[in-house]
């Protein structure tokens, strides 16, 4: 999974998800990776795209290419 300007999508990235909230990447499901709130044996079924957590919208599976999120932070 990328961002519209070509970057990847990684683990722990802080997103600004519009109106105001943002949120963290606990699970790039695509490559395989997973934050220990969110294990691999109870999400990978979900194949392709991420998972996002927000104080505002809780949980939120982008399944592909088409998201609603920029990146405002990496860590790494």
């Amino acid at each position: 999974m990328k961002y519209c300007g070509g970057r990847p999508v990684l683990l722990g990235d802080t997103v600004d998800l519009g109106g105001g909230d943002t949120g963290s990447v606990v699970a790039v499901i695509d490559q395989g990776k997973f934050s220990s709130r969110y294990p691999m044996n109870e999400w990978s079924y979900l194949s392709i795209g991420a998972l996002v957590e927000s104080s505002k919208y809780g949980l939120i599976h982008y399944s592909g290419s088409e998201h609603d999120f920029e990146l405002m932070e990496r860590t790494k």
